[in-house]
């Protein structure tokens, strides 16, 4: 059995309190790896492209309000 296999199986035996518990830190530990992972391909340039359409789309005028 791998790692993986038992971790799910002991996910599988928690509490319905537990399990809920477990849901929501996966949840913040989800959202924070994704703005540390947005942090650094900021920082990296990756997002320079993106930035400048949306820059270029907004000064002309092509943009909806939300």
């Amino acid at each position: 059995m791998s790692t993986l296999e038992a971790i799910e199986a002991q996910i599988r035996q928690l509490p319905p309190r537990d399990f809920a518990c477990l849901r929501d830190w996966f949840h913040n530990f989800e959202e924070e790896c994704w703005d540390k992972q947005i942090a650094q391909d900021f920082q990296a340039g990756k997002l320079n492209r993106l930035i400048a359409k949306a820059r270029r789309e907004f000064s002309e005028g092509e943009v909806k309000e939300l």
